[in-house]
């Protein structure tokens, strides 16, 4: 069953308790008035029948047929002057109105040989009950008509935003998010429309910045295979060609122990370049250093290393008791000051850093600043920034990134302390 019914009948059935209550309170109202009238219209009784006892000639049509309440009626010979009560819906409103048997009418022989009926008449007064009964059903049933009408029309429009928003999200569960809602109609459908348009433009940016994180991303892992390989073959590949030749070449300087004491020596300085070579390569590749030191430790050797290649003075300040990290958070907190400092290096013109890693009030705090020239925040962060926040959020952090141009930048890492 469909909303707009359900409503109808909960209206329906509201409208139909309070009709059949003003029906009680009504007809419990007018049983009470039409048996006071009746008891007024009883004395009138009386008072015609002493009258037409004394004086026949007192019942004259026209001053007893404009009676309220009282019917006079001449009977015939043997004629008793009860009449059958009808089985009309008045008729059987008018018997639960009126008991009869309280004001029996009164049937008088005349001194000149007449006989009158004289009894009470209800009926003016149950007609008057009746069309006000009548009066508030149809008030009622206009009422009802009106409200079921009105709901219908304001749901009608209702529910047009909604078979609107309801197509619109089949369109975005098919991956069509350029759909907008129209703004039309009153505030909360104006409300609910920008709000779905938002959520759309927001969904289809970030579409759009996935894509390009994506491409991004590709192109970042084809330029490291191609660095990678470049570092194997130029760099490694020439010390180990170098060591081969040498090695072939000490076969023939046996008799010569200048010459092969040189060769040795430069063997041994190409077996440390390789070696060093190899450690460079692997460091870049996976720090290793996160899985046999300490947090504190990693870091000091990051910054240390950071700092020879690069000859910027950077400054790491270590609280005390720091909390116990798996492998896995070690290494996104390590990946993410590597990157914070490869940023300082490409882009800040720095030529302090200050790094600060810390216990306080139950969280991690990672806090790092250079005094570079800044810049203003990017509407939407590069793959840089965009790894820097993905970390934080697998650590369930909070990052905050603060740059203003001539002020440097400045990194706030927020993450849980447990133990």
């Amino acid at each position: 069953m469909s909303a707009l019914w359900r409503i109808n009948l909960w209206v329906t059935g509201f409208f139909t308790l309070v009709t059949l209550g003003y029906m009680f309170v009504l007809l419990h109202q007018a049983v009470t008035d039409v048996e006071r009238e009746m008891q007024a219209a009883d004395a009138v009784v009386h008072y015609l029948g002493e009258a037409a006892e004394r004086d026949p000639a007192s019942l004259q049509p026209h001053l007893t047929g404009s009676l309220r309440h009282v019917r006079v009626s001449w009977l015939a010979d043997g004629e008793t002057g009860s009449q059958p009560m009808p089985h009309s819906l008045d008729a059987w409103f008018g018997r639960q109105m009126f008991a009869q048997a309280r004001h029996p009418g009164r049937v008088l022989e005349l001194q000149d040989g007449r006989r009158v009926l004289i009894a009470v008449d209800p009926r003016d007064e149950i007609d008057e009950v009746w069309d006000s009964l009548q009066q508030l059903l149809g008030l009622c049933a206009l009422t009802l008509l009106l409200s079921l009408l009105s709901i219908r029309w304001a749901l009608r429009r209702g529910l047009r935003v909604l078979d609107a928003l309801l197509a619109a999200l089949q369109q975005v569960s098919r991956g069509q998010l350029q759909v907008r809602l129209r703004s039309e109609g009153g505030p909360e459908s104006r409300q609910l429309a920008g709000h779905f348009n938002r959520m759309t433009a927001t969904l289809e940016q970030v579409q759009a910045d996935n894509g390009q994180l994506t491409r991004t991303l590709l192109a970042v892992q084809e330029q490291e295979r191609t660095q990678l390989a470049q570092t194997l073959h130029d760099d490694l590949g020439q010390y180990v060609a170098g060591i081969r030749a040498q090695s072939c070449l000490l076969r023939m300087l046996a008799d010569r122990p200048q010459v092969l004491e040189q060769t040795v020596c430069a063997l041994e300085r190409d077996c440390e370049h390789l070696q060093q070579g190899f450690r460079a390569l692997v460091r870049d590749l996976y720090p290793v250093v996160v899985q046999h030191l300490p947090l504190s430790e990693a870091f000091a050797v990051l910054v240390e290393q950071w700092r020879s290649s690069h000859g910027i003075d950077c400054q790491l300040r270590i609280g005390k008791h720091l909390p116990a990290l798996p492998v896995a958070s070690k290494t996104h907190l390590y990946r993410l000051l590597q990157e914070a400092l490869t940023n300082v290096a490409r882009h800040a013109q720095a030529s302090q850093v200050r790094i600060r890693l810390q216990r306080r009030g139950g969280r991690l705090w990672l806090l790092i600043r250079d005094n570079g020239c800044g810049a203003p925040q990017p509407q939407r962060p590069g793959v840089g920034l965009y790894s820097m926040f993905e970390r934080a959020r697998s650590l369930d952090g909070q990052l905050r990134v603060i740059s203003q141009p001539g002020a440097g930048w400045a990194l706030a890492l927020s993450i849980p302390a447990e133990g």
